[in-house]
């Protein structure tokens, strides 16, 4: 079954998709009945690297997970669905869903 079948396309609230590797994490605000991307950040982002650097993996991810949340924020989003793909919940995953909730997500 597919991710969006699950989390159910809604125009009440877009998602906060993660994508994972095995040295980089970015997370995205998604709107997918308009197909637009309201907020995003990333470990390739130039401004977020260098705040990273010397960094474990866990602490940008931290850091890229209340990042999203300031810039959704800004963009005017409160509430998202979070989008997990096929990633566990746990280690970097749930450190950004942790950062992203403290940054006034809601989810």
């Amino acid at each position: 079954m597919g991710v969006r079948r699950r989390l159910g396309l809604s125009s009440d609230h877009p998602r906060l998709s993660v994508f994972r590797s095995s040295k980089h994490i970015s997370a995205q605000v998604i709107d997918d009945l308009s197909g637009l991307t309201l907020a995003s950040a990333s470990t390739l982002e130039v401004a977020l690297r260098t705040q990273c650097a010397g960094k474990t993996k866990t602490e940008c991810a931290t850091l890229i997970g209340s990042t999203v949340a300031e810039r959704a924020k800004t963009a005017g989003v409160e509430m998202v669905k979070f989008d997990r793909s096929w990633y566990l919940y746990h280690g970097r995953v749930k450190a950004l869903a942790e950062a992203a909730r403290s940054g006034g997500l809601k989810f």
